[in-house]
């Protein structure tokens, strides 16, 4: 697992991103979708995201990539779609065919966080911090004992 660094941090932020076109209108193909990808990749260097995974299929996006703490991540997003759409629409005049009014994407997105390991895992290993020097610490006290320290 490779972490990414800036000047006082450590960090891993990998987020999955759905993006669906307006009345989910079926204008997606192979070309419009790599089009779209090389918008993101551009104007995510502005954010510090780095693109990771890309795929569509005829109506939405599926995106994972990779961000800085700091990162605005809605004003990335709306940033996006605001360029993708006008871009998009110019250099693809079909798209006006089955999308005639200004918007390309939905108003809504999907927008997930994703980790190595499960809500769980995590959970019971904050809950588990500390347990290991309590127990050394009491070791041989009895329940009631522990809560007089």
């Amino acid at each position: 697992m490779e972490l990414d660094r800036n000047m006082h941090s450590v960090f891993l932020l990998n987020y999955h991103l759905v993006l669906v076109t307006k009345y989910r209108k079926k204008v997606f193909d192979d070309a419009i979708s790599a089009r779209a990808k090389e918008i993101f990749v551009y104007i995510g260097e502005n954010y510090h995201i780095k693109l990771v995974e890309w795929n569509h299929d005829v109506d939405h996006v599926h995106i994972l990539f990779r961000a800085h703490p700091n990162t605005q991540i809605s004003r990335f997003i709306n940033a996006y779609k605001s360029a993708s759409s006008r871009l998009l629409k110019k250099e693809y005049p079909q798209i006006r065919e089955k999308l005639w009014k200004e918007n390309f994407w939905s108003q809504s997105f999907c927008l997930l966080t994703t980790g190595g390991a499960p809500i769980e895992v995590i959970r019971k290993y904050i809950e588990s911090q500390g347990m290991k020097e309590k127990k050394g610490r009491n070791a041989g006290k009895e329940p009631h004992e522990e809560e007089n320290e």
